[in-house]
Parts: structure tokens; sequence; C-alpha cells
């Protein structure tokens, strides 16, 4: 089949370069022209394992191309979907459907046949009738349907999700743009994974009740250790113990410095301001928003405390600024508040990140870069774990405990075992939970 993907950010090259593996016509269409002239040069803007090899493998195919002509990349399109951003609007906590509504117009005037409008950003309920007015308006005239597609990529395992779904979800309400949805997926329905078919607003809905409940879980399991660090458990023990639970799950459930990241943090907003425009309020979920907030602030204090009150003129080992491993994406990730809360009180900080410098840079003031965490380490007051990439789970920690002025660790993703980091030296651990 022949798609346009419009929106070459994280869910549109990564669905567009998917599909195409599939065996599908795939133009990416962007409006950045720097970008467009990357791509077609093998550049791939952003971090995900195996993108770039895939990007590489179906282009030279002649599967998967990418423009700034989206007229061009619509004409005789099939299924024509909107990745475009809908970041959280300023003053309001919802989504703002901006770019959303530009691509919708944009697109019906560039229909030449029949065609279905798939939205696969992240929109509030209602938005995809509202596409569907936009399109129709700009052509009365057009042949379309519309379709709600929501994504559920894991930033890091991307690829891995879209192949390997949990469940392809795809509101549509007529049998045409249902024939064209089952087809585009058919490689996914003949290895038997799920396809929900349902409602334009259903489809809008799960995307944000499914985000919304995972959210609840890492918070609720923060504050359980918030509990246990005053009662004397293990929240790790803790969260093995419930998640063995069938009805609970084991997903989810590890203590830390709270979520961040491209869809959590904008879609609870979201969710919670659509509960109270129809005066039906997400009270659990704007609880969940402030909580996390409360977290990072906990996380903070953690660090003070380890350096006996003050962290004026402490030279702090920062590793891992993500928002989580395996991607350099930076958005509302934990350490935007940590980081800055300690330069601001007077730290020295250093930090590695496998990946985060490229964003982290222009985000993250006042701090040096280094590019190993014993670099980092060298004759610092102490180090703190903030993302849990691979490269730290594994340390030396004699070799990082020597290299210390005062070897202490603030392990805020209890990676380590307290009694392993005492007696590789540290003379001071602090987890969170335990």
């Amino acid at each position: 089949m022949r798609i346009a993907m419009i929106g070459t950010g994280y869910v549109g090259l990564v669905s567009g370069a998917c599909f195409s593996d599939f065996g599908h016509d795939v133009i990416c269409v962007d409006k950045d022209a720097a970008k467009i002239e990357r791509l077609n040069q093998g550049e791939v803007p952003i971090f995900e394992p195996g993108l770039e090899a895939l990007i590489a493998k179906n282009t030279a195919a002649g599967r998967l191309s990418f423009t700034t002509d989206l007229a061009a990349a619509v004409d005789g399109a099939e299924a024509v979907f909107i990745a475009v951003g809908t970041p959280t609007r300023r003053g309001d906590g919802h989504a703002d459907l901006t770019f959303v509504m530009a691509a919708a117009a944009e697109i019906g005037r560039a229909l030449t046949g029949y065609a279905v409008v798939v939205t696969k950003s992240t929109v509030p309920v209602g938005t995809n009738r509202k596409v569907a007015e936009a399109v129709r308006e700009a052509n009365p005239k057009a042949a379309f349907d519309v379709a709600s597609n929501p994504e559920f990529l894991r930033e890091g395992a991307a690829i891995d999700d879209f192949m390997r779904p949990d469940r392809v979800v795809v509101g549509a309400e007529t049998p045409k743009a249902r024939k064209v949805m089952a087809e585009l997926y058919r490689p996914l329905s003949l290895r038997e994974f799920p396809m929900v078919y349902t409602g334009l607003e259903s489809a809008e809905m799960i995307k944000y009740a499914a985000n919304a409940f995972l959210a609840t879980k890492i918070t609720f399991i923060n504050e359980i250790a918030a509990l246990c660090e005053k009662v004397g458990a293990d929240v790790k023990t803790v969260a093995k113990g419930i998640g063995m639970d069938g009805r609970i799950g084991d997903k989810f459930l590890h203590a830390g410095p709270g979520y961040g990241g491209s869809c959590f943090p904008k879609d609870t907003k979201a969710l919670a301001r659509i509960g109270q425009e129809h005066a039906a309020p997400m009270q659990i979920v704007e609880a969940v928003i402030k909580v996390n907030e409360e977290v990072k602030r906990r996380m903070i204090e953690k660090i003070v405390d380890l350096c006996g009150g003050s962290v004026r003129d402490k030279t702090i080992a920062v590793l891992g600024v993500t928002f989580k491993p395996n991607t350099d994406d930076m958005r509302e990730a934990p350490s935007l508040t940590i980081v800055p809360a300690l330069v601001g009180a007077g730290a020295k900080v250093r930090v590695s990140d496998p990946q985060g410098k490229h964003e982290g840079e222009a985000l993250l003031a006042g701090v040096k870069w280094v590019d190993n965490p014993y670099q980092a380490a060298n004759d610092a007051d102490l180090v703190v774990l903030l993302t849990e990439w691979n490269e730290f789970r594994g340390l030396d920690l004699a070799k990082l405990a020597r290299k210390m002025a005062t070897p202490q660790m603030a392990d805020l993703r209890n990676i380590y075992d307290p009694a392993e980091v005492r007696e590789a030296g540290f003379t001071a651990y602090v987890g969170v939970g335990r």
C-alpha cells in the first residue's frame, strides 16, 4: 500500500520505517527542510536502537523516502497518517492541536482520491471528528474516512513494540476504513497479534487511559517507597511481593525519581484537563501529577542530606540524565528538576550519559560533561545514579570509590545492593524506599 506519514518526529519516523519494513511504500513528510535533507543523507535525528539500520535497509529497497512536499506524498496515498507533535499547551495543561489541525487542512487540500486519514498523534477525545471537519472544510469534495490509531511505543524498544505489539487499536467507523487499516497491519494479523476495533472516541480514550494507568503504577510505588523508608521495609521486596499477583503485575513497579518523557507528563495533564472540561474530574490522575513532582523534590533532599545538609562547593557526579535508558530524550526527565537544583545550590556537577549530551547541553546549564562514570567520579564527594543505563549497572564499585574524595552514593534507581556498595569502600549509600 502507499502511505504518507506526516511528521518525522519519534512516532512518525519509527512508524514510517516499520510500515515500510512490512513492504508498504512510505513517504515521510516534514516542513523542516534541514531535517529531511539529513534523513535523505542517512542521518537519523533521534537515537533509537535499530532505527538507523531499519531506515537504511528500507530506503535502499526503495520503500521509504523523505520529502517536504506534502501534496506529492498525499497524491495517490491510500492512508495518510498524522504524526505531528501535540505538546502541552501553555497555561491550561491541554494538548495543543495546532499542528494536527494544520496538517488535516493541508491533507484535505492535497487529497486526489479516496484515503483514510489516520491520527497517530496522541489527541484529546473528540479530535478525530474535528480532523474530519477540517479535511471536509478544506476540500468539500474529498473522498475520505478518518481513523484513530494511537501508538504504544516505548522509547528504547519502539521497533520491537511496533513489530510485536500487545495490541493494535483502531478506531474506525466505516467498513471501508477498517478494511484499509486491516490491510496496513496484515503482517501482524498473520502472526495473530490482537487487533482491537472501536469507535473513534474509545480509541482516543484507550491511549490516555493506558498511559495514565502506567503513570499511576509508577507513582503508587514511589509513595510506597517513601513509607518503606519510614517503617524499615524494602520497596524492592514489597514490589516483588505485590507484582507476583497476576491482577497487579510486576511491570512499572520500580521505585525511582519519578516518571518523565514525551508521553506520561503530557498525557496525564491532558486527561486531567479533559475530565475538568466534561465535569468528570480525574481525581486520581490529578493526584498522580502532584505526587510525581513531589517525588523529584524528595530526591533532591536525599542528595542534600548525604552531603551533610548543603551541596555548596561539593563535587557531584551524576550518572544518566535522559528520562530513561536507550534514548536521547530529555523531555520532562527528573534530571531537569534535580540537576539545576544542585547547581543552583552551589554544587559542581559533572554529568556522564551515553546519549544525553545531544539534548542535555542546552537544557542543563552550569554542568561539566565527561565521557565515562569514572571520570565523573574523580575527586567527587558524591555519585548520583539517575538513569539506569546498562553502562551503569556493572560498575567497578571499588574503582569508583577509590577515585572519589568522599565515596558516597545516591542510587536513585536501586541498581545496587547497599551491602555490596559498602563492601566496595563507600562510606554512605542511600536508595529509594530502602
